[in-house]
């Protein structure tokens, strides 16, 4: 399943989310699968979440379920019992390959309120051309240092206007847009800001507005991620032209979808 966290659920923690997922799971009264043991848990798992504070319009999913199931209707009950801001916008039944290994890119947007649009410029300039710039994270295991240049694809810097809409005024501010790959460590939005602020000491006057627009497999032709449910889909069309694709797509009892 693809789903969107936006509005205030972007401050929610992955946790919560997949509390009030499993909490939607039954109240839409999906035949979803457990696992065995003592404590049988639900068969859901994420792939690639954003993190806490990120809006996101692609965030995926894998629902094990116990019965062929239609996608269309999992996505409207799915839908309709998740709260507002978390909206399900696809669901597809997996047919062959990890959800997970097809996530190998995002788009990311960040607005930069207040921002100078010069001076972003000059900063996106002198850390694309940078073969590397060290930045430093505290992560579970201590400080690290790792590169946050080469998993940067692409960086570009436009002008548009931010605020809270219904709160404040619209102003002018900049927009940067990237193209991440899903590195270990991965590199994500605030560490690619910190590299900018190492190379040309470029600092939003307040925090970003980011926004993850895009994840899936990345397209060599055109630098962006493609949809990852294309294999799904093709699976479907293929099976509707008497296409043999390796047995009975019914018979893996999981349903794929985006929230």
């Amino acid at each position: 399943m693809r789903y969107a966290k936006r509005g205030r659920l972007r401050f929610t923690s992955h946790r919560d989310i997949s509390r009030a997922v499993e909490r939607a799971v039954r109240r839409a009264g999906i035949p979803v699968a457990y696992s065995a043991g003592f404590t049988p848990h639900p068969k859901i798992s994420y792939a690639g979440a954003a993190p806490t504070g990120v809006a996101s319009e692609a965030e995926y999913l894998e629902i094990g379920v116990t019965r062929p199931c239609e996608p269309e209707k999992i996505r409207a009950d799915l839908d309709r019992s998740l709260p507002q801001g978390l909206d399900v916008l696809d669901v597809v039944e997996a047919r062959e390959g990890g959800l997970a290994d097809r996530l190998e890119a995002s788009v990311w947007e960040l607005r930069l309120p207040g921002a100078d649009a010069d001076d972003a410029a000059v900063a996106v300039e002198k850390f694309l051309a940078a073969d590397t710039v060290q930045v430093e994270r505290l992560t579970k295991k201590g400080l690290r240092s790792f590169d946050a240049r080469s998993a940067v694809l692409s960086l570009t810097v436009q002008e548009g206007t931010g605020g809270a809409a219904g709160r404040v005024p619209e102003r002018s501010c900049v927009i940067l847009r990237m193209v991440v790959r899903h590195d270990t460590p991965a590199v994500r939005p605030d560490d690619v800001l910190k590299a900018l602020r190492l190379v040309a000491g470029f600092a939003p006057p307040v925090p970003p507005e980011v926004t993850r627009l895009a994840q899936g497999p990345l397209d060599e032709r055109t630098g962006e991620p493609a949809d990852p449910f294309d294999l799904d889909r093709d699976g479907v069309r293929g099976a509707d032209r008497g296409v043999s694709r390796g047995g009975d797509p019914d018979a893996t009892g999981h349903v794929v979808g985006d929230l």
